[in-house]
């Protein structure tokens, strides 16, 4: 099978079938064989009813309905794990992503041989509450990620060999980090178009501002995931042997005051007078806990069932 496309939705049912008549309508122009595979993520309206319509007209129209709204990530993953074509497409489902992008896109993954290819609104017809966070967003992505060449990270139009989807575990809200997720899987050759952009049709997002405090959330989450996630006593550890070095440095500095105001004028003051103790106490107790952190979590990795699993690209 040429193409797999996964439609994650969510209280689309307005849309879906002039969607579906231009995805088949692409597909037969270009002779390409094909599955489209609808997410229900637990709609609330009428989306189940249509697909089973489509479905019913069309045997490449399969379907994967939640029983209640879990989000877009793990409508992607499941649509992921059904996914046989050799190319996967993703697009979001209220038509603002164009299926005439598809041949384009098919041709980059299997004659320019990128592993991942995503779409670049680079006209949006959005408010500026949501283009700027957008932009803001997306540059703080590039710098973490080291994808420099992407301009959208969270763009619903995206490509990918199967192979890439299979390896890649898209959870929580991290569909925004898919190129990332992918790069940290060793599948770097990521490449961007430039996409067109349609004014949503019917209905109106699902997403509110909330998803941009959410996302900056999750990126620091999986820069810490790469970095750090199979040995986070690296980081830990050498953030609690700093602050013990910080909290016995200033322990010498308390003494060497008390030593110095004895000799010279023989009294004795409280070392809980001199500000060095508390900052002496604060550190080493900080450090403790940092190391301890480190400890546990190097516990928790080496008795992960995960902990060995490394994805093979070839063996003879």
């Amino acid at each position: 099978m040429d193409i797999s496309v996964v439609i994650p939705l969510y209280n689309e049912a307005e849309s879906l079938p002039e969607l579906t008549s231009w995805i088949e309508k692409v597909m037969k122009e270009n002779s390409f064989s094909y599955e489209i595979i609808f997410v229900n993520d637990g709609s609330t309206d009428d989306s189940q009813k249509v697909i089973r319509e489509l479905s019913a007209r069309n045997p490449n129209v399969h379907c994967i309905a939640f029983s209640r709204n879990y989000g877009k990530s793990p409508a992607l993953n499941v649509g992921f794990r059904r996914a046989k074509g050799d190319v996967v497409i993703t697009m979001d489902a209220d038509l603002q992503d164009s299926p005439d992008e598809i041949p384009e896109l098919f041709r980059m993954i299997t004659a320019d041989g990128y592993d991942l290819v995503s779409g670049w609104k680079k006209k949006r017809y959005d408010p500026l509450s949501k283009t700027i966070p957008t932009k803001l967003f997306n540059a703080t992505a590039r710098k973490v990620s080291g994808i420099k060449n992407l301009h959208d990270f969270n763009c619903g139009l995206k490509a990918y060999r199967n192979e890439v989807v299979k390896h890649i575990e898209v959870y929580g809200d991290m569909h925004r980090y898919i190129p990332y997720l992918a790069k940290n899987a060793g599948y770097k050759k990521i490449g961007e178009k430039v996409v067109h952009h349609q004014a949503r049709k019917y209905g109106h997002t699902k997403f509110g501002l909330d998803r941009f405090v959410n996302g900056y959330l999750d990126l620091g989450t999986l820069w810490f995931q790469s970095r750090f996630g199979v040995k986070p006593m690296h980081l830990f550890g050498l953030l609690g042997s700093l602050m013990f070095i910080i909290g016995f440095l200033a322990v010498c500095v308390v003494l060497t005051l008390k030593i110095v105001s004895i000799c010279s004028t023989g009294y004795h003051f409280y070392v809980t007078n001199s500000v060095y103790f508390y900052l002496s106490l604060a550190a080493m107790i900080m450090g403790l806990q940092f190391f301890l952190a480190g400890f546990t979590g190097e516990l928790i990795t080496r008795n992960s069932p995960e902990r060995n699993n490394y994805l093979i690209a070839e063996t003879f």
